[in-house]
């Protein structure tokens, strides 16, 4: 391609990350015709199609790694200015993590991370899965994931720990569902909330070797999940953690007693050496380490 142009990178970045060339204009402050030109001159470089031009616009493998080298010039750039004493226009940094971790041991990395604010943190939801090839094509600097993704490659992989969840109910719903126990035939008639239905496959069949399938609501955040559950609307897994101030006041049941499920969860993330990066890597590893088994 030759040299870039890092001005129409930045508008090829914007078009991805708003979805149209209409809302990239109006973010950049510029005119939807120069949003059209820059990208047009970029393609024309590369002879190669960066943008697939629809409802939303989105990025062509190609177009996603010059986003992705972008975003981590601009990470460079702002650290260089940090250590030339200059004035620094913060960058936006995106990762991708779960929602059980977003709602128990993550809030505990913020403060460190945004006081000062260092960059514009764009926090991602999204299971392991989803995460990992946000990894993989540059959408995010880094995640959190149950899986080592060891085909990920240019990042580095640090263990976090294990999130142990435990199976609950309030005992109302208990009574009503598993009067006569918590078994494979009643947790067939039973309702249970979800974030990811294999989570709870899981355990059931580790736990009554329950191989069939059993009714369940899909909420995919954690805090809906708990709300359906505290008001006795389902049963399902919650963080073992979290669990224990509600069942140490009797609120909650534990349906399976000495009975968990283990999620291990590690830290991804592209290796970018600059301050903030390494900050971000530290903290997050810290909390999770700190809250995690």
């Amino acid at each position: 391609m030759g040299s870039l142009d890092y001005r129409a990178l930045a508008v090829l970045d914007a078009v991805a990350s708003h979805g149209s060339f209409e809302k990239a204009a109006v973010a950049l402050g510029i005119s939807q015709s120069a949003v059209s030109q820059r990208i047009k001159a970029l393609e024309d470089a590369s002879g190669r199609l960066l943008i697939i031009r629809g409802q939303p616009a989105v990025p062509t493998g190609l177009g996603q790694r010059l986003i992705t080298h972008h975003r981590h010039v601009t990470l460079m750039e702002a650290s260089l200015d940090i250590d030339l004493g200059n004035t620094v226009s913060m960058p936006e940094l995106a990762i991708a993590i779960d929602d059980d971790s977003l709602a128990t041991w993550f809030p505990a990395t913020l403060a460190p991370l945004l006081a000062p604010p260092r960059c514009q943190l764009d926090v991602r939801l999204a299971d392991s899965d989803a995460a990992l090839q946000m990894v993989r094509d540059g959408t995010v600097f880094g995640c959190v994931a149950s899986d080592t993704g060891t085909d990920v490659h240019a990042t580095s992989v640090t263990p976090l720990g294990t999130l142990r969840h435990v199976c609950v109910a309030t005992p109302m719903f208990a009574g009503h569902w598993f009067g006569d126990g918590f078994s494979a035939d009643a947790v067939q008639l039973a309702p249970a909330v979800v974030g990811q239905h294999s989570l709870l496959a899981r355990f059931l069949a580790e736990q009554l070797d329950l191989h069939a399938p059993f009714p369940h609501h899909r909420l995919p955040v954690a805090a809906a999940r708990r709300a359906c559950i505290e008001d006795g609307l389902a049963y399902g897994l919650m963080p073992q953690r979290l669990a224990a101030q509600y069942l140490a006041t009797d609120r909650l049941l534990d349906l399976a007693p000495g009975r968990t499920v283990d999620v291990p969860l590690h830290w991804h993330a592209w290796s970018l050496d600059t301050p903030f990066t390494k900050l971000l890597s530290e903290q997050i590893v810290r909390s999770a380490r700190a809250w995690l088994n």
